[in-house]
């Protein structure tokens, strides 16, 4: 029996499934009730009909959870994003197309058993973080239908937090994938750019654009980005990148937010209040949060709409916003058209600055493992935003606007509530890669604030059991040899109570060496940019021993911080370049550990 307030949450899906409480077919007939009581709000665009649903569950036939990861999942699919035999408008009627094959990210999820619901409302080409400029209505925040839901994926917001699917696909060029989330008490990752295909998305700026995930939960997030993030050859853009699935601590990260001078709350007291709480959370939580200058980011967002950026959103459409420039909305013609006029050579000379602003990103990046923002500073009233779009538009880009240009990735989650009963988000963001970890401090950010999900009192579900949480009273520390598990000096370790949190590899910007002497036989592990990963394994060291262990590191060893492949950074084995004299380069080998189970290093090492 499937109540009427059934959650939608994936794991709570896949345990009735397994238990037989319900099948499929039953739970999408429910669904179809519901959808049918929830029809106001300009939520879809085109929304499949039973008929069109049912080869999809008979596709599920002689599968289950145990070998379809979403089996019986229902999903949505921003109107950007192809699904085989359904028109794809991007908002535009005179632009639609009914594309014979589905994008390659919805091949991905169908294969593992999710069931499309339909495709859902956006602002125009993606063109907007407001969710008005829709010749389909403007869509209604699922809390107060006079506000706005953000955009430009403000149907799929919505239709996870009214409980209509379990998640939804959205595009993320600008911050359409978080700002929605933000407005409607629901999770939005933005995944490291080229993570997911984009192959059977129309364009935004091409080189820029994300595909993107909204869910009632962090974990449910990370189900659909483990089936999502698939290399795509055929796709230009597609990085097949070295992701760590294993981080989630915490405690020890060091995490910045912008200086009190460079936030902007746009005159909202309660957003400015709710982002101070989040951050104490963050702090309650065992992460040290330390203030940063936020100007390089600022400034490269600067660059996405009052720089040649623009004119890869006139290259996307150009051919059609020449020919029919009536079918655009004038909003989104103004927007798009002005791409016409940066030059190739402001486009070089942008990308000059943009450069300059990322080393100086890069560089803070060594300092701490990710930032803390609001999602947006402010929400605005559907009237309001008809009324001024261009300047209210950009206020709500400011913290999301830098995102890609930067190559970072990010969660936006739940924080809170206004007073006046809407919902407030905040966005943790750190280099390419760190997806999972960005989810996994998310989760436990969002668990914190005791708010549920959505808009239809959705308790969050149990944690997957992802996370490996080590005392505050502990010291994560990166290993790369003779400490490893198994080998001579593993006893300093596990002698002073340090436990093994994770096996993991380093970014890859580093060179293992072989040093000369011993025994025992010793590794030297040198940062040098665009090298390779590096095997290592983090251990919990009780901060009580860690000057006692230091005392048992030689010359020209020593700790200082190493970062790791989801793009944090933790204390680690680092070596003086004066001690490689003599040294082989075994960077060939990946890690230690094959280094001499290939015989080259001491078997004892």
């Amino acid at each position: 029996m499937i109540e009427a307030n059934q959650s939608l949450d994936i794991a709570t899906l896949l345990d009735a499934y397994r238990r037989r409480c319900f099948t499929p077919q039953a739970l999408f007939a429910q669904l179809e009730r519901r959808l049918a009581a929830n029809a106001d709000g300009n939520v879809w665009i085109t929304r499949l009909t039973p008929a069109q649903i049912e080869p999809y569950l008979e596709a599920l036939a002689g599968h289950s959870p145990q070998d379809r990861p979403l089996y019986g999942i229902p999903f949505a699919i921003k109107d950007n994003i192809d699904l085989a035999g359904v028109p794809t408008t991007a908002a535009c009627p005179a632009y639609a197309y009914t594309p014979p094959r589905s994008a390659f990210v919805v091949e991905r999820l169908i294969e593992a058993g999710a069931v499309p619901v339909g495709k859902t409302n956006l602002d125009q080409f993606a063109t907007g973080l407001v969710g008005t400029r829709s010749p389909y209505g403007a869509c209604e925040n699922s809390f107060d239908r006079r506000y706005i839901a953000g955009g430009s994926s403000s149907g799929s917001a919505v239709a996870v937090a009214r409980g209509l699917v379990s998640f939804a696909l959205g595009t993320d060029t600008a911050g359409s994938g978080r700002v929605p989330a933000a407005f409607n008490n629901i999770v939005g990752l933005k995944p490291t750019r080229g993570l997911l295909s984009t192959r059977g998305l129309v364009p935004a700026c091409r080189s820029l654009d994300c595909v993107s995930v909204f869910s009632l939960c962090s974990d449910d997030a990370h189900r659909v980005l483990q089936v999502a993030a698939q290399f795509d050859g055929e796709d230009p853009y597609a990085r097949a990148l070295p992701v760590d699935r294993t981080d989630t601590l915490v405690e020890g990260r060091r995490v910045g937010v912008p200086r009190d001078d460079q936030l902007k709350f746009f005159a909202n007291d309660d957003t400015a209040a709710l982002f101070a709480q989040a951050r104490q959370r963050l702090a309650a939580l065992g992460a040290e949060v330390v203030s940063v200058d936020f100007e390089p980011f600022l400034a490269a967002a600067r660059l996405l709409y009052e720089g040649p950026w623009v004119s890869e959103r006139y290259a996307a459409i150009e051919s059609f916003i020449e020919q029919q420039p009536q079918a655009l909305l004038p909003v989104t013609h103004e927007i798009i058209a002005a791409g016409r006029r940066p030059s190739a050579v402001d486009a070089f000379k942008a990308q000059y600055r943009l450069m300059a602003y990322k080393r100086r990103c890069d560089r803070l990046w060594q300092e701490i493992d990710m930032l803390l923002t609001p999602t947006a500073g402010s929400i605005y009233r559907i009237d309001a935003v008809n009324a001024d779009p261009v300047r209210l538009n950009t206020e709500l880009g400011y913290y999301t606007n830098f995102m890609n240009l930067l190559d970072c990735s990010a969660v936006a989650v739940p924080a809170g509530f206004q007073r006046d009963g809407l919902p407030f988000g905040v966005t943790l963001f750190a280099p390419a890669g760190a997806d999972h970890a960005l989810l996994a401090v998310g989760d436990r950010l969002h668990r914190s604030a005791d708010i549920g999900c959505g808009a239809v009192a959705t308790a969050l579900p149990p944690p997957l059991g992802r996370s490996t949480p080590t005392s505050s009273a502990a010291m994560p520390l990166a290993v790369c040899g003779a400490h490893l598990s198994g080998l001579p000096l593993n006893s300093q370790l596990t002698q002073r109570g340090a436990r093994l949190l994770r096996r993991t590899r380093t970014s890859a910007d580093y060179r293992l060496y072989a040093l000369p002497g011993g025994p025992p036989a010793r590794p030297a592990l040198v940062r040098t940019p665009h090298s390779t990963a590096i095997e290592v394994e983090v251990w919990a060291l009780p901060r009580a021993a860690v000057a006692d262990f230091l005392h048992q590191v030689p010359a020209p060893l020593g700790l200082g911080k190493v970062q790791l492949a989801d793009g944090s950074w933790v204390t680690g084995f680092i070596c003086e370049p004066c001690g490689l004299d003599g040294a082989v380069d075994i960077s060939a080998f990946g890690g230690w550990r094959a280094y001499i189970n290939d015989g080259q290093g001491s078997a004892a090492s």
